[in-house]
């Protein structure tokens, strides 16, 4: 077993009449880090072949994620789809749902997600981490009915704690908005 993430108990599939915000979470750039200058040195890392490509994971990334799945029901934003299970065995996270894109994935946009990501998080608060938002993305956001929060990261150092911070701050300011006075 990876020593990336430990395994803790989780609540999955996500429950249609949960009162917690989505947190739609990309892969590529997110926790598999690309475009560094040289390769990572610290032991925060770790690397593996998925399905006959090397990745370059972030181990504090991965935690941070495992943090955020106490504030959020998390599911996979990833043109990975399918490929999030093999993921989630190697590295240890539960098996949290996927979208799928049809085949729609391109590098560098983002903006193909965005039909799934309605259609799931239709009524529900939306966070998405991702780092290749656009702005049809950011579009997409400001004229959602529902709280929707984008965090945009570097592809080369991935999901920063300061992200994490702001991430919890949003869900708990929505369940302060939910809770009577």
């Amino acid at each position: 077993m990876s020593r990336f993430l430990s395994k803790l108990p989780w609540r999955t599939p996500i429950a249609a009449d949960s009162e917690r915000p989505i947190l739609a979470v990309d892969i590529d750039g997110v926790l598999s880090l690309f475009g560094f200058d040289a390769t990572p040195e610290s032991s925060d890392f770790e690397f593996h072949l998925v399905s006959g490509t090397m990745h370059c994971f972030s181990s504090a990334a991965g935690r941070r994620v495992q943090d955020l799945a106490h504030d959020f029901d998390i599911v996979w934003a990833t043109g990975w789809e399918h490929g999030v299970e093999e993921l989630s065995e190697l590295l240890g996270f539960p098996e949290w749902p996927y979208l799928t894109f049809k085949g729609a994935a391109r590098f560098g946009s983002a903006d193909w997600k965005l039909a799934p990501l309605q259609k799931y998080a239709r009524g529900r608060p939306l966070a998405w981490i991702d780092d290749s938002l656009d702005e049809a993305c950011y579009e997409w956001a400001r004229d959602r009915p529902e709280p929707t929060l984008l965090i945009e990261v570097e592809s080369h150092v991935g999901l920063q704690q300061v992200h994490v911070e702001a991430l919890a701050a949003w869900a708990k300011s929505l369940a302060a908005e939910r809770s009577p006075e």
